[in-house]
C-alpha cells in the first residue's frame, strides 16, 4: 500500500473530517445516531469510488458535499412520506420542511460547536459522554476507545449506542444551549475533554502509564473550543494546562518505558513549543480563578523552572491553597501536601496527607510514602510504597512503587 493509495487517502481525510461531516448532518437531520449513520456510509461511497475514479481535488469537501446530500434526500423523503400520511388522513401536519439552503450555508463552526455540547449532555453519565465524544469527535472505533480504557469492546459499543438512543429519547435539540445554561454545559464539556486527556496522561490500567493518543485527541478537542469559544477564560485554562502537562510527556519515561517522575525528569527533553503555547493560553484566560486556569498556573511554576531545585514551592502551595477552596476535593489536598511538604518539611505535608478520606486511590500511599521517607521512616515508607503497588492496576505504576520500595530495605 503506497502513501498515496486511495483507500489510505480516504482513512486519512477522514480521520480530520468526520467530526465536521457528522456536525453538519446532525443539524439537518436533527439526530445524532442517524448523522453517524450517513457518514459512514458516505465513507464506504468514497472508499468504492475513489479507487476507481481517482481522489478528488477536494477530498474533504466531496465528503462534506455527498454527506450533506444524502441527508437532504432523506429529509425529502421524510417530508413527501408526512404529506402522504396527511393526505390520507393518519396525521396531521407537522412543521414545515426545513429550509435546505440556509442549512447547507451554516457555519460549520457552530455545528462543531453544537455537536460537542450535545455529546457532553448532562442526561448522560459521564463515561457514556467520554466515550460518545471520543467516537464522534475523536474519531476513534469503538475498538480503540475499548483498549484505551481497557473495558470489553462490546460494554464500549452498548455504551455508545445507549447514549445516542438517550439523546433521542430525551429529545435532546442539537444545538448551542440557552445563555442560563451554558456555564453549567460547558462545564460538564471541560470535565469530558480532561477526563480524556487524564487518561491519557496517566493510564488507570494496562502495560503503558501513558497513551499518548488520548492526550492528542484532548489537546485537539480543547484547541477547536478556544477557537469557537475564545471569549471563555476556563476554556483557555484547560488548554493552557494540557499543554503544559503534554509539554512533560517526552521526558516522562525512559526508553524502556520506565517511568520517570517530574523530579528526576531531564528537562531539555520538554517540549519548548508546548510550553511556549501553553502560556500564551494561560495569558488568554486572564486574572481568572476557575480550577483549570489555576492548575494551569501550578503547571507553569514547573514549565518555567530550568531545574527541578528552581521550582518555586512557594507559590505552587499557594496557588493549591486557592485550588482547594475553589474546587475542593481529596485529589486537590493530595496534591497541596506535596507542595506543602516542600516549603514547611514533610511532617507538614504529612499532617495534610493522614488527614484524607481517599480509599483504594494508589497515590495516596505512595505520597505518603515519599514523604515518610524524607522523615528517616524507612521501615514505614516501604510499607506504604508496598501497599500503593497493590492498589495500582497499572503495570508501569506498580513496578515504579515496587522499585522505591526495594530500595527502602
Amino acid at each position: 500500500m503506497t502513501a498515496t493509495d486511495p483507500r489510505r487517502v480516504v482513512e486519512t481525510v477522514w480521520r480530520i473530517e468526520s467530526a465536521r461531516i457528522i456536525a453538519g448532518l446532525a443539524r439537518i437531520v436533527h439526530d445524532v445516531g442517524l448523522a453517524e449513520e450517513l457518514a459512514q456510509d458516505t465513507f464506504v461511497i468514497a472508499l468504492e469510488q475513489w479507487p476507481v475514479t481517482g481522489v478528488p481535488d477536494h477530498p474533504g469537501s466531496w465528503l462534506m458535499a455527498t454527506a450533506k446530500h444524502r441527508a437532504i434526500d432523506l429529509v425529502r423523503r421524510r417530508s413527501l412520506y408526512q404529506k402522504k400520511l396527511e393526505a390520507i388522513g393518519r396525521a396531521t401536519p407537522d412543521a414545515e420542511e426545513p429550509d435546505l439552503a440556509a442549512e447547507l450555508d451554516d457555519y460549520i463552526g457552530d455545528d462543531l460547536l453544537r455537536l460537542i455540547f450535545t455529546t457532553c449532555h448532562p442526561v448522560l453519565s459521564t463515561e457514556s459522554r467520554v466515550g460518545l465524544t471520543l467516537r464522534l469527535l475523536g474519531g476513534l472505533t469503538t475498538d480503540e476507545i475499548a483498549r484505551a480504557y481497557l473495558v470489553p469492546e462490546s460494554a464500549v459499543g452498548q455504551r455508545i449506542t445507549r447514549a445516542k438512543r438517550t439523546l433521542t429519547e430525551k429529545q435532546v435539540a442539537i444545538e448551542l444551549p440557552p445563555p442560563a445554561e451554558v456555564v453549567e454545559r460547558l462545564a460538564s464539556v471541560l470535565e469530558v475533554v480532561y477526563l480524556i486527556f487524564n487518561e491519557g496522561y496517566a493510564a488507570t490500567a494496562g502495560d503503558d502509564w501513558m497513551r499518548p493518543t488520548l492526550c492528542e485527541e484532548a489537546l485537539r478537542l480543547g484547541r477547536l473550543l478556544a477557537t469557537l469559544a475564545p471569549r471563555e477564560p476556563e476554556v483557555h485554562g484547560l488548554v493552557a494546562l494540557m499543554e503544559l502537562q503534554a509539554s512533560r510527556i517526552p521526558a516522562r519515561t525512559a526508553p524502556d518505558g520506565t517511568p520517570i517522575l517530574l523530579h528526576d525528569q531531564d528537562r531539555r527533553r520538554w517540549d519548548r513549543l508546548l510550553i511556549r503555547r501553553g502560556l500564551a493560553a494561560l495569558a488568554r484566560a486572564g486574572d481568572t480563578f476557575g480550577p483549570y486556569a489555576l492548575q494551569a498556573s501550578i503547571a507553569a511554576c514547573h514549565a518555567r523552572a530550568p531545574r527541578a531545585e528552581e521550582t518555586d514551592w512557594e507559590r505552587i502551595a499557594a496557588l493549591y491553597a486557592v485550588l482547594a477552596h475553589v474546587s475542593p476535593s481529596p485529589v486537590v489536598d493530595l496534591n497541596r501536601a506535596v507542595a506543602v511538604g516542600n516549603v514547611h518539611g514533610p511532617a507538614r505535608g504529612l499532617e495534610i496527607v493522614d488527614a484524607l478520606v481517599l480509599p483504594n486511590y494508589p497515590l495516596v500511599p505512595a505520597v505518603r510514602g515519599d514523604l515518610l521517607a524524607r522523615l528517616g521512616r524507612t521501615v514505614e515508607a516501604r510499607r506504604e510504597f508496598e501497599r500503593a503497588a497493590g492498589m495500582t492496576r497499572n503495570a508501569r505504576e506498580r513496578g515504579l512503587f515496587e522499585a522505591r520500595a526495594a530500595a527502602l530495605e
